[in-house]
């Protein structure tokens, strides 16, 4: 499955309540993500609060962005990326 980075900007700045209501919100995002085939890996917040960098795996970016669509969250931009393990260089070397 192809592996994407999700940027976003929160203009007033994102926040998720740390109780039952921000639980249930999140769960509805992943809920809506699957209907795409979509799946939420991680999320990355800068300090300020108003931009994340998001993992996600889906069948491509066009499903990533319908499902960021259903759930209101907005897209700056999607990229295609794959992962880089520097300790599968280093084990190599051995």
């Amino acid at each position: 499955m192809p592996r994407y980075i999700v940027e976003r900007t929160f203009p007033e700045g994102l926040t998720i309540p740390t109780t039952a209501e921000g639980a249930e919100t999140l769960r509805g995002v992943i809920r809506t993500n699957a209907d795409e085939q979509v799946t939420w890996i991680r999320s990355y917040v800068t300090d300020d609060r108003l931009k994340t960098f998001c993992v996600y795996d889906g069948p491509s970016p066009e499903a990533v962005r319908r499902a960021a669509s259903k759930t209101g969250l907005p897209v700056d931009s999607i990229s295609d990326v794959s992962v880089l393990d520097p300790y599968f260089y280093l084990g190599a070397a051995s």
